[in-house]
């Protein structure tokens, strides 16, 4: 096959590699992007988005089965709901088809060529790809690693049989009678979730203290409330030791030292995810690590000249925004821009229920600086959240005492992911506490509690 050559070369197709892609066929650079597999990379097609299907679908069977109770205060009645789960599976996958095929066109409109295939480096700039019709040698000026990430396996509990990832979660066609969920954090509390409001007995092994130890305990305190309310069993402190040798029962030593054995149809891991360094001839490179991850610097520029990375390969937060706005700014660079990089008004949002946002720093974080001022509002004072049977949560401000400048925006609550935008542009725009205060706000909306909380911190506060 004849060489190619072009100025940037993306290895990866996930949310950062093909947002990298699109902006430099944009600016007008010579762009080539090498995928395996299918574009959008594991958040468009085993994480973020097909999980936000089955949750969805998981909310809407929930709320059915409530109102057939009879017992939802609403006054509506209806008829016992079942939920076919291989139909729900077939819907979410035909989101994902969707969203790769215009994932494709994007890239082809931005003039974008598109390798399908292995890529392994020969050396900084040169690059081989295993395709279909044989090996393609591609060599470009620059170079974006936008690798992403895998699930963790854990030794005692690898994956097969019984023993799943996220992955195979979001394709099971039948709803396991028995599930436990391995790993207390945000993608085995949102699936977890999902599979107990379609019927599943669910059950939570966490090594830690307590659930989603990546949010301070306020935050969690409501999402631990709902768990319970669903029936779902949390094990904190615990550890998972492997399968019993007859099969379909989970070995769990409690924080006592005590043997469990907890019978499960399915056992989903979710310990975390680790970056994906290996299979694509970093050894042919001499990049400089942090831990497992490639270090970079605030212009995603690694140790090696005109080689970049971005997204999950790079470390925390692994966000597919955060890999996106990366993406984005190399594109930029690489067309000459001045541009760096700041991860301080990233949102993070955890879509269990209630659903989390935090932006910024934590109170706990904010203290370490110096005195600081906090406002709460709760959303059973917002008329909105009532009227949506969302009375459960808060918003809360953290500020500088002396200035006024925000310095963290968190919630737990029904639907504030949708806050997430306005939490993130208050603190990119180093809004001030008055800022926020002073701006109106829709009424009744759930919003209207972000600029309550403000007030709060100002001892101005309306509805509490």
């Amino acid at each position: 096959m004849k060489d190619i050559s072009c100025k940037l070369l993306v290895i990866g197709a996930g949310p950062g590699g093909y947002v990298c892609a699109i902006r430099a066929g944009q600016l007008g650079i010579d762009t080539v992007i090498v995928e395996a597999k299918k574009p959008g990379g594991t958040c468009l097609n085993v994480g973020c988005i097909p999980s936000k299907a089955l949750i969805h679908a998981a909310e809407e069977y929930d709320r059915i089965v409530h109102l057939a109770s009879g017992r939802n205060g609403l006054g509506i009645r209806t008829a016992k709901p079942e939920i076919d789960l291989s139909q729900t599976i077939a819907w979410k996958d035909t989101i994902v088809g969707r969203l790769n095929t215009g994932v494709s066109s994007l890239l082809k409109r931005a003039k974008v060529k598109v390798v399908n295939g292995h890529a392994r480096f020969r050396d900084g700039k040169t690059v081989e790809v295993e395709t279909e019709t044989g090996r393609q040698v591609i060599r470009a000026e620059n170079v974006v690693i936008a690798t992403g990430s895998a699930p963790v396996e854990l030794p005692n509990l690898p994956f097969g049989g019984s023993v799943i990832s996220s992955t195979e979660a979001l394709s099971l066609t039948e709803i396991p009678e028995r599930l436990a969920v391995v790993g207390g954090g945000y993608i085995g509390l949102e699936l977890g979730t999902a599979f107990a409001k379609m019927g599943a007995k669910v059950t939570v092994v966490e090594a830690q203290a307590r659930i989603l130890p990546q949010y301070d305990a306020e935050l969690t305190r409501p999402v631990l409330k709902k768990l319970q309310a669903l029936g779902i069993e949390v094990m904190t402190r615990a550890k998972a030791k492997g399968l019993a040798k007859a099969g379909g029962t989970l070995l769990v030593e409690t924080e006592s030292g005590s043997e469990v054995s907890l019978a499960a149809d399915r056992i989903l891991v979710t310990v975390g995810r680790r970056p994906v360094t290996q299979g694509w001839g970093m050894e042919e490179l001499v990049l400089d690590m942090d831990g497992p991850f490639i270090r970079i610097d605030e212009r995603c520029q690694t140790s090696m000249r005109g080689i970049y990375a971005i997204g999950d390969v790079t470390g925390e937060p692994m966000l597919a925004h955060r890999a996106m706005a990366q993406g984005e700014m190399v594109a930029e660079i690489v067309a000459g821009h001045r541009r760096v990089w700041d991860k301080r008004a990233i949102p993070a949002v955890c879509f269990t229920d209630p659903e989390i946002v935090a932006v910024g720093l934590t109170p706990e974080e904010a203290q370490k600086m110096g005195e600081v001022r906090i406002g709460h509002f709760p959303f059973s004072a917002n008329g909105r959240a009532m009227t949506k049977l969302g009375e459960e949560g808060f918003v809360r401000v953290v500020a500088r005492a002396d200035n006024h400048l925000v310095l963290g925006i968190h919630a737990v609550g029904q639907g504030v992911s949708e806050l997430s935008a306005a939490f993130g542009l208050a603190l990119e725009m180093g809004a001030r506490i008055e800022d926020i205060a002073g701006t109106i706000h829709s009424h009744p909306t759930q919003g209207e509690a972000f600029q309550e909380a403000a007030l709060k911190t100002l001892g101005r506060e309306l509805h509490i």
